[in-house]
């Protein structure tokens, strides 16, 4: 094929493969099937293979591309992407609208009103109807570049289309992660063992300062575009006067648009669109926590000009969090592994923030009374965060007289066991699970039932021990975990290591195959280091990275499980509470015959982390403390922090002042936005593996 034979076809099949995208990423009504897409696709690439000259900037195969940036450049804005002022109240809607009214005398006002999207908002720059750049709000003034990450959003088209574009157009939106596709990824970062997103906009905003855009194009991130900076050179018929007529033009143009906007010409018009939008918005495949009041006249917008900080022509309307008025029927009691008791609220299930709610938390005994929650009442609750369902406070003055108070119970509802109630220190993260420090800044009261063999408490250990954070045993879920306390095959651990093929294939559900590759898993974790064993034993305030405290401080677990609480003290991470808790747990009976058990079924327990306190260290990182966030692109956090630590650096969960360094993958969030703002030296996966490389003999 010749040059200019190739040219034709590549113009052909770039345009073929754009208005397929646009069918299938802003219409959401795909023409083809993604194989017949994927054959123009690679035909596509073949072309430029064979020829060169033909990638261009607005290629469809230019989405990823080119190596990992080192840092993001700086971009001024052509003009301040200003934020808005905030309000909760209809009155002080009408107030702004009167204000703006002053500041027009006599003249006929129109307002648009649209989703305020919980996004990261960016400014996009076309230049005769190309992407050129891509950059985020940052001050106001000044944002990072973050072209290369824009470009791999497959609902961004990187070429106008359907318009004579204009010269320059800046056009303003949010980034944001679609809601069906946040549930999905913190289910598979829940079930790798790592931490949830705690909401979509956290995730967005880790995703866009990533410096890799090949991981940034594996997150699921889409855009909505709204807004304007600078326009010049428009040549493609009447310039827009108006919000509305310049959403109605984007659109035209191929850019994704706010799914429903509204004309108003009054107060009293804004606000019943207001609570239009309100009624709507959970529609949307995207979270909204406001609507956006605009004045829709552009040059009235002009006349009425801005504050340092705000436009005078627009505001937010931030809608309050959603709450339910629903029937507490019932209060129960769950045990977890370690016997401590947590009431939960059993609700008359109530449609709120998108989802069916029928149980809430209730935390401990003290929220039950202070909050005065009676078996009966009529509680308030709403989705914190609108993610996790809780009781925000009781409706007394509904109370009929027939609600009981509820009696938090003395003995375990699994095991009948007594249940002993005391304050317990915990750490500052506010969890037993991992301690942030060693030291606790608080306490709780805590009911917990002493018997080591209730059911609840059996299986909370076993699906701990089996989790992926812990011993990684495949197929070691709730529900196998159930039937084999059920069936009285499991009563600890050690258990597990006695199971046979028959035993686990007669249970419900499993099936041979699945029996094989439970044991499987089981014979694979007999090799797993020491310090996932330390973990997945369930010690009281044993979290991953005091095991890992543990394990580079003794050599075996033999060592360990004969140390004296003063000497566990002098571990890094490790203050009293949690020596105690460590010394109690190997003097009881019945663990060091639990001990002895997985000795013999052949488990390892020696630990590769352990390094002599004598012992020379060597490396870049020597005494450097590193935080990993993320997802990395080709190594698991264990393999990125056996290798720091094999440079002589020692990992921590939490970002500080006395961090040297953050090591940042794919959906890092609120640790990469601290470790920025402190100015800490931050590494991607590339950069760390040359560091590594550099320090081979």
């Amino acid at each position: 094929m010749t040059l200019s034979a190739a040219q034709v076809r590549h113009s052909v099949l770039a345009g073929e493969l754009r208005q397929h995208d646009h069918a299938y990423y802003i219409q959401a009504r795909p023409v083809v099937s993604d194989r017949e897409y994927d054959a123009l696709y690679r035909e596509l690439l073949d072309l430029e293979g064979q020829f060169p000259s033909l990638v261009s900037a607005d290629s469809p195969s230019q989405r990823v591309g080119g190596a990992p940036l080192s840092e993001f450049a700086s971009v001024r804005h052509a003009v301040p992407m200003q934020s808005l002022d905030n309000t909760y109240s209809p009155e002080e809607v009408r107030s702004f609208i009167a204000r703006v009214q002053k500041l027009l005398p006599g003249e006929p006002l129109e307002w648009t009103i649209e989703p305020k999207v919980d996004g990261v908002a960016v400014s996009l720059r076309y230049e005769h109807g190309v992407l050129v750049q891509g950059a985020t709000r940052g001050d106001g003034t000044t944002g990072d570049d973050i072209t290369a990450n824009l470009r791999t959003l497959p609902s961004l088209p990187l070429r106008l289309r359907g318009i004579t574009p204009p010269e320059v157009l800046e056009v303003r939106g949010e980034v944001y992660l679609p809601s069906a596709k946040f549930e999905k990824l913190n289910q598979d970062r829940i079930a790798a063992g790592d931490e949830a997103f705690v909401n979509p906009r956290n995730a967005t905003t880790g995703s866009l300062k990533m410096l890799d855009p090949k991981i940034v194009a594996k997150r699921p991130l889409a855009i909505v575009l709204y807004g304007l900076g600078e326009v010049r050179g428009f040549s493609g018929g009447s310039t827009p006067i108006s919000q509305a007529g310049w959403i109605s033009w984007l659109h035209d143009a191929g850019l994704p648009t706010p799914e429903r906007h509204w004309v108003a010409r009054s107060a009293d018009e804004v606000i019943a669109a207001i609570g239009e939008l309100d009624a709507v918005r959970r529609q949307f495949g995207y979270e909204t926590d406001g609507a956006v009041v605009k004045l829709n006249n552009l040059s009235q917008r002009q006349r009425v000009g801005v504050t340092s900080k705000a436009p005078r022509w627009a505001m937010a309307y931030k809608y309050a969090a959603e709450q339910a008025e629903t029937r507490l029927r019932a209060i129960t009691v769950q045990v977890g592994r370690t016997g401590a008791l947590t009431p939960v609220a059993e609700l008359e299930p109530v449609f709120l923030a998108g989802s069916t709610v029928a149980r809430a938390t209730l935390h401990n005994e003290d929220e039950l009374r202070r909050k005065d929650i009676r078996i009966g009442d009529l509680v308030v609750i709403e989705k914190a965060g609108e993610v996790i369902p809780a009781v925000v406070r009781v409706v007394t003055e509904k109370r009929t007289g027939a609600e009981t108070s509820f009696e938090f119970p003395r003995v375990c509802p699994e095991c009948g066991s007594r249940v002993s109630r005391a304050v317990e220190a915990i750490s500052e993260s506010g969890g037993e699970g991992d301690p942030a420090s060693a030291s606790p800044a608080k306490s709780t009261v805590v009911q917990r039932c002493g018997n080591p063999d209730c059911p609840a408490q059996v299986r909370g250990r076993l699906e701990h021990f089996c989790a992926r954070g812990a011993m990684d045993i495949e197929g070691g879920g709730e529900g196998l975990v159930g039937q084999l306390v059920k069936a009285g095959l499991v009563r600890d651990v050690g258990d597990l290591y006695r199971l046979k093929l028959e035993e686990i294939a007669a249970l419900e559900r499993m099936g041979e195959k699945s029996a094989a590759n439970f044991l499987v898993g089981l014979a694979a974790s007999k090799s797993r280091d020491l310090w996932r064993l330390i973990f997945g034993l369930g010690i009281l305030h044993v979290g991953t990275g005091v095991a890992k405290a543990l394990a580079r401080a003794y050599p075996n677990l033999d060592q360990l499980a004969t140390a004296s609480a003063s000497e566990l003290t002098a571990v890094n991470e490790v203050g009293g509470v949690i020596a105690r808790s460590v010394e109690n747990w190997f003097s009881e009976p019945q663990n060091r015959q639990l001990l002895q058990r997985l000795r013999n079924a052949g488990l390892n327990r020696d630990s590769a982390l352990y390094r002599p306190a004598d012992a020379p260290v060597t490396g870049p990182l020597v005494g450097k403390t590193v935080v990993l966030t993320g997802t990395l692109p080709t190594l698991s956090r264990e393999a990125a922090t056996a290798q720091i630590e094999a440079l002589g650096g020692r990992v921590t969960s939490s970002v500080s002042k006395k961090t040297d360094f953050v090591l940042a993958g794919e959906e890092a969030g609120s640790k990469l936005e601290k470790a920025q703002k402190l100015g800490l030296q931050i590494l991607d996966e590339s950069s760390f593996l040359k560091l590594v490389e550099g320090a081979k003999p």
